[in-house]
């Protein structure tokens, strides 16, 4: 792949030789794909909606259970330790308590996710069983995009859904990170001083571009999930949709599972 080729030049190269620099030079292409998906482009406009939130939030629910669990079982493996910051950066509480805030206390029994968000689940299982170096890549792609973008789309979110205060938005705060810019310099500096063999390196650019690629295909996923599930919605009529409206918990649910049916997502085990 040309993207990786160049983004592994020495000092004199336009990627440079920190692992940093390389996986953004990496990831750049991929970057730009994910942030024009139909869903971002909504969500950067501030149309994001509260079915669509809601939606993402069980999402972000599975994908960060198991980086964290993953990162947690690894914490002392030589290529984690340098980056595991659980303290600060950790999410899995935040949007466990988005969810309690939105779903009330049994949400757990509503979560409900399309295959992509599965494939990706499994795939960060599956490296932290048998190649935790590579957990690094989307520890990075995923924890310095939220102090990045993340900021400003928690503002979004906020003005969009018209909360008229922080509840259920704790997935944006980061309460142990007074500075996000310095923290992201220090986070890229931890990251630049992890030991890795060529092929080992080779390896995490590659994981970096499949972790872009993955939360491409969840974005794509759930915005055909919400698609149906409003096409579905508006062809309901009379009594019975009167009776479906009534209730927004039970049309999300049963609008979402007309959805995954639809669109083919099956749910399997990790």
């Amino acid at each position: 792949m040309e993207t990786l080729k160049s983004a592994r030049k020495d000092n004199s190269g336009e990627a440079g030789s920190d692992l940093s620099d390389q996986i953004k030079a990496a990831t750049k292409e991929n970057h730009v794909r994910a942030e024009n998906t139909q869903l971002m482009l909504s969500y950067q406009k501030g149309q994001i909606t509260l079915q669509q939130y809601k939606v993402l939030l069980f999402s972000l629910y599975e994908i960060y259970k198991a980086l964290e669990e993953e990162l947690d079982r690894n914490s002392s493996h030589p290529a984690v330790a340098p980056i595991y910051f659980p303290q600060e950066l950790a999410r899995l509480e935040s949007l466990e308590s988005d969810l309690e805030y939105f779903f009330g206390q049994d949400w757990e029994k509503r979560v409900i996710v399309p295959a992509a968000t599965q494939r990706y689940k499994q795939r960060l299982r599956t490296i932290g069983q048998e190649n935790p170096e590579l957990l690094v890549a989307h520890a990075y792609t995923r924890y310095l995009g939220d102090l990045s973008g993340g900021q400003v789309l928690g503002k979004i979110t906020q003005k969009s859904l018209g909360l008229s205060s922080k509840e259920g938005l704790s997935f944006f705060s980061f309460p142990g990170v007074s500075s996000p810019n310095r923290f992201k310099q220090l986070y890229r500096s931890r990251m630049n001083s992890v030991e890795l063999t060529e092929e080992e390196k080779a390896a995490v650019l590659e994981e970096a571009v499949d972790a872009f690629e993955l939360n491409i295909q969840v974005f794509d996923d759930l915005q055909k999930m919400l698609s149906v599930a409003t096409e579905t919605d508006q062809s309901r009529s009379g009594a019975g949709a009167a009776r479906f409206a009534a209730s927004p918990v039970l049309q999300l649910a049963v609008g979402l599972c007309v959805a995954l049916a639809t669109v083919g997502a099956a749910m399997y085990g990790m």
